[in-house]
């Protein structure tokens, strides 16, 4: 979250920016492209949960499989770097991007993010 501060001679404006995540279209998880705003700091798979995207965390977002794994199409930069055994995780990820994250670990930074969900995961406890 971006609070800006514009000085008038007369009145100090304060303006409060929120970042926005914009879902793109899934044909099973998010079958119309979905945007929403998001307070910064917040968990990116919880929010996207909360947003009716049904997002699999078969792990209870422990950091512990890949079934979350989305790609950061748009604002990667602004989210914190992945650590190491999230990225050893990610290596078994389908579909895998050089933007790809495991959104249980995302913190959501300052700018705008554009989200892809991958077509299938990995979840070894469902099949």
């Amino acid at each position: 979250m971006i609070l800006l501060r514009k000085q008038h001679p007369l009145k100090r404006i304060d303006i409060l920016i929120v970042p926005k995540i914009t879902v793109l279209i899934h044909p099973e998880l998010c079958p119309d492209e979905k945007t929403f705003q998001v307070s910064e700091g917040k968990n990116l798979c919880r929010e996207l949960l909360k947003n009716n995207i049904n997002i699999e965390h078969a792990c209870e977002m422990s950091r512990a499989c890949t079934t979350c794994h989305v790609i950061i199409k748009k604002g990667f930069d602004s989210i914190d770097v992945s650590e190491e055994d999230e990225e050893d995780l990610l290596d078994r990820a389908w579909g895998l991007h050089p933007q790809s994250r495991l959104s249980c670990q995302v913190k959501v930074g300052s700018d705008d993010l554009e989200i892809e969900l991958p077509l299938y995961t990995i979840n070894h406890a469902r099949e």
